[in-house]
This record gives C-alpha cells, structure tokens and sequence, in this order.
C-alpha cells in the first residue's frame, strides 16, 4: 500500500541544493514577493511553500542521519553544525514570514475551510509565537543537544575484556546470573555519572534559555509555551496531572504487585535496579536475533503474517527503490544512542535508526520505527507538507505504539514458543512500567518549568517522582545515581515536553491491541485508514476514524489497566 505521488507544484528545480541557503534565499524571496489576486492564488502559494518547505526539510534530516550515525566523523558533524548556526535560523524567519503572509491574506476566508482548517489554526499559533529575537536562543539549544549527543555518543566501558557502549551493555540487564547483572549495572550507571557534571552543566544552560523564549513571547513560564507551541489545542496541564494521578492509582500498584511476584520467584527480599528485567525463573535472557540481518528478515515474516500492506511497507524499507538506504540497526562505537524514524520529506521515504544488541527490546524498537515508517507511506500522496510532516505526535505515537502490541501473536517468528509467551508477558510488564516512567517524566517537567531549580534540587525531585510511581526498587547506596538517572531521557535535552505524547498514545495503542483481538482485519483496516489521513484531522478526530476513544483519564486508565492485568494472568511466568 505505497502510493505514488507527484510533486504539488514544479516551483522547486529537481536539483536544487535544498542545503544551501544562497540557493533556497531566492526561491523563499518569490514566494514572499508574489503579488495575490485571488484564493487560488493563495493556494498555488501554499503548494509551492510546502514543496519547498519539503525539499529544505529533507537536506536537514539527512545531515542530522548523518550526524547521528557518526558522531566521530568531524565533517559529519560540522555539516549538521553549519546547518543548524547558517541555514536554520534563515529557514525559521522565512516560515514564520510566510505563515504570517498566509493567514493575514485577505483571501484566506475563500480557501475550503474543512481543507485547510486545522493548518490555518496552526500558522496563526506559531505567528502569535513567533520572535525574532528567539531564533540564535533555538539555535543555541540545537548545538547543545549535540553536545549532549556527542558526550552520550562516546561512552563506552570495558567488560569481560571488550570495549563495549553502553547500549550493548544493555544485553547484561538480563543476564540470569545476578552478580553479573549487578556488575554490568553499576558500570555502566558509574560511566554515566562520570559525565554527570557536564550534562548538568548543558541542562543548566538549557533551561536558561528555555526561560528566556518564553519571557520573549510574553507568556509566563515555559510549560505554557510549550503546549501552544506543541500545538496542544485538546488537552491542558490539569488534564496531565489526571493521567499522573490515573497511572499512580491504577498501574504503579500493578507494577509494584507484578515486581515483589519477580522478586519472590528470585528468592530476594527487595528487587534493586539491576533486577527488572532479568527472567525471574533464572532462564537465559532472551535472544530474538543475531545480528541485523536476522533481524530483518524474521521482522519481514512478521509483518508478512499481520498485513499484507504492511509487508510492503516493510519490504520497501529492506529494499528501497533507487538504492536510497531506510535502515540502520545496530549499535556501535560513535553512534549516537537511542532510536528514531526520520520522513525525508521530498522523497516521502522513511529512515529508521537504532542500537540493536540483540535483545527483545530491539524487536519492539524496530517494529514500533516501523510503525512511524507506515505512517509516513500510508500519507505519502498527501500534496500538503503540513498535513504529512505536522502529524500531532499523539496519534503518531499510536502508529508505532500499536506495532509492538499488534506483533504479539507472531513473536514465534523470533522464539520457541514457549520464550515467545515469555517475551510477550515482558513486553506488558514493561509497557506498564513504561507508563509508570511516562507520569515520571511528564511530572518531571512541569516541575521543571515552573519552579526555581538548580542541579541538585533536580536531582532530589527525579528521586522523589521514581519513588512515587516507579517499580519500587531498593536503591540504597546508589542514590547518586538515581537522582542523575533522568541524564539517560533524551527528550528532556532535545524535545522538551514531549513525552506525554506516548503515554497518551500507549492508552490508544491498547485500545487498537483490544480491537484486534476481536476482528483483527478491521482494527488494522482502522489503523491504516487513520493513518492515511496524516495531520489534516484534529486530534480527537484522528482518534475517532482509528476507533479509538480519545481519553487518558484515570477511569479509562483503570479499565486498560485492568485488560493487561487480565491478559499477563493467562501468560506463564
């Protein structure tokens, strides 16, 4: 189900050098200079921006691909650099030009309103935002999040006689023998704390300027210029404190229940932070694959088994035409940590990167990419950039939330199936303890955002909020490294505020998993239809076309609570 599609307009030359200021300046200055006579005039400009707009946006992701795949590569590094101090900054002043020419036409009250509402709703929210003087703060931030990147990027620690990343020593999390999972632990923690300083010394700054852009957009705190910048029109703070109170009442009890049964199964009085994820029964750790090409190739029989139209997603992926590279799987030394899709915006072809190890939670990270990867084909042949790329992250993340959940029954591809019932009784507890870090996090940053902190007070409050909410792990002795364990979440250095979206999203996702156990081909045929709509749909509504129920109160989280705790109780231990 790849559609094909066709330029929105010929206003963009196919060889452009979408990198180069000098050569996109001219192309933003007609769009800016061209006279309007009329609504369709106004159209034709809005289809030429949003082709510009995509071949600008595509030179940027593939130097942050770039960037990120090698953050050893000195070049690498100064192109994405030079982009981010040269290019972007020129590239903001001009959309926020534009999107003022846009909205304040005397003609936009003649383009189709159900077209084009919800785009016109947020051009006139990043014109009310917008300020110049904004721009070199965001650049700012950009270069210290590649700083952080880069200082993540390089740690590494020798362990049983081989350097290793610390991604790779995530494998260690499950091995069976808990002196050897404590080791593995401790060394990896102990190296990032070793930077600690640092990367409390970049947050500092952070949050400076954080402060600083939202005094300049005449709002009080950064939280509230947040949620409009996020474009978060259907929910407010008060409804995220309801999900925190939801997931505290419901499933932190659940996860507490689900790790003393662990920890008892373990013959231990108290599980300690080496202990979450390691087979309670003493089996080996689960090992779905070796290597990227296995990978692969049991994820294509996956996908095989639950849709065709997801199989050819997936296959366009392993073998992209025109030889245009979509994967890179595996962890290595010099590459940034951590998992995205990117929508390389003119091409319209998905790139997923990630640190296999081989473990299962590499299975889940591909499918779950995989899932934002659909997304970006199932709206391929949508002419408007907005509607492909201004997706509401919300329902984004059910894109790739779902996948994890929907690939459930074909986890045989991977294991025995004896370990496939293991890996999916893993996967629902670590969903639930997902949830309970998601109220973490989000708590986290309101905290953040509207109170006077400093580093060590940041460290006492994430302390304070794992201890709330988290499984309930003994960390005496460590308490150090438990109150600079939120270094680890790169959304809090690169994309504040974003991470209520997947708790949101893990509510629907659950929902679709629901639907499908009773009709599976109409949940998925939801799932795509929703999908293909992209961004041109309010948030609710997106909801509404996947048959979904948009609502993360504490009652629907205890009734979603209550199913998974239904579904483990019929999984073996």
């Amino acid at each position: 189900m790849i559609t094909d599609f066709a330029p929105a307009s010929e206003f963009v030359p196919t060889d452009l050098d979408a990198a180069s200021w000098p050569a996109l300046e001219p192309l933003y200055a007609d769009l800016l200079s061209r006279e309007l006579h009329c609504a369709n005039c106004l159209r034709r400009l809005i289809m030429d921006r949003s082709e510009l707009d995509a071949a600008a946006g595509e030179a940027g992701s593939i130097l942050y691909i770039n960037m990120t795949r090698r953050t050893d590569d000195a070049a690498a590094q100064k192109a994405y650099l030079d982009h981010v101090e040269q290019v972007q900054p020129r590239l903001k002043q001009a959309s926020f030009d534009l999107d003022r020419k846009i909205v304040e036409s005397p003609f936009v009250d003649g383009l189709d309103q159900g077209r084009y509402r919800v785009m016109l709703r947020d051009l006139k929210t990043s014109v009310e935002l917008f300020r110049p003087e904004n721009i070199p703060l965001e650049t700012e931030l950009a270069r210290l999040d590649q700083q952080y990147s880069e200082i993540c990027g390089a740690m590494t620690v020798n362990f049983r006689g081989k350097e290793r990343t610390l991604t790779q020593m995530a494998v260690f999390n499950e091995d069976p023998d808990r002196t050897s999972r404590e080791e593995a632990w401790r060394l990896a923690a102990q190296r990032r704390f070793a930077d600690a300083a640092k990367i409390d010394a970049i947050f500092d700054r952070m949050v400076d300027l954080r402060r600083q852009i939202a005094r300049n957009a005449g709002l009080p705190d950064f939280r509230a210029y947040a949620f409009r910048a996020r474009r978060r029109f259907d929910y407010s703070p008060a409804d995220c404190d309801a999900f925190a109170a939801g997931i505290e009442r419901h499933v932190t009890p659940l996860v507490r229940k689900n790790m003393a049964s662990r920890a008892r199964e373990m013959g231990i009085a108290q599980p300690r932070p080496w202990d979450g994820q390691a087979d309670p029964k003493g089996r080996p750790a689960l090992r779905p694959f070796e290597g990227a090409t296995q990978l692969v190739d049991r994820t294509r029989r996956v996908f095989a088994r639950m849709d065709p139209d997801l199989q050819r997603m997936f296959d366009f992926l392993c073998e992209p035409a025109a030889g245009v590279e979509c994967l890179d799987l595996e962890s290595r030394k010099g590459k940034a940590p951590g998992g995205y899709q990117a929508s390389r915006e003119r091409t319209r072809v998905p790139f997923i990167f990630m640190n296999a190890a081989g473990v299962q939670r590499d299975v889940e990270t591909l499918v779950h990419e995989a899932g934002h990867a659909f997304h970006t084909l199932l709206c391929r042949s949508e002419p408007l950039l907005h509607y492909r790329n201004e997706l509401p992250l919300e329902f984004a993340e059910v894109a790739s939330m779902s996948m994890e959940l929907l690939a459930h029954p074909y986890f045989d591809e991977y294991y025995e199936a004896a370990d496939a019932a293991r890996a999916r009784r893993a996967h629902l507890e670590q969903l639930l303890v997902g949830l309970a870090t998601i109220a973490v996090v989000d708590q986290f940053q309101h905290w953040l955002y509207t109170t006077e902190n400093d580093a060590p007070s940041r460290h006492a409050k994430w302390a304070e909020l794992q201890r709330r909410y988290g499984p309930g792990f003994d960390w005496s002795g460590l308490e150090d490294l438990l109150g600079a364990s939120w270094h680890r979440v790169l959304h809090l250095f690169g994309a504040p505020f974003y991470y209520i979206e997947y708790g949101i999203a893990q509510l629907g996702a659950l929902q679709v998993w629901l639907n499908a156990k009773k009709d599976r081909n109409a949940a998925l045929g939801q799932y795509k239809k929703a999908l293909a709509l992209g961004g041109s749909c309010a948030l609710p509504d997106l909801f509404g076309a996947a048959g979904l129920a948009f609502d993360f109160s504490p009652t629907n989280i205890g009734r979603l609570t209550a199913m998974v705790e239904a579904e483990l109780a019929e999984l073996p231990q």
